[in-house]
């Protein structure tokens, strides 16, 4: 999986993750990382719903 624009380095990731008590080493931070990036890339805003009368 390849992002063009990556605004978290894994080493960062490792960081917060660690001050929030998650330990993971770098493989496992880019995967997760991965996952976010997905998550955002797919994610569509709600739509307003049209009420529409008879």
């Amino acid at each position: 999986m390849n992002f063009i624009e990556k605004n978290i380095s894994v080493e960062k990731a490792v960081i917060i993750l660690f001050k929030n008590g998650i330990q993971v080493d770098e493989k496992e931070a880019k995967i997760i990382l991965e996952l976010l990036y997905l998550v955002s890339k797919n994610y569509d805003k709600p739509k307003e719903k049209k009420i529409s009368y008879p």
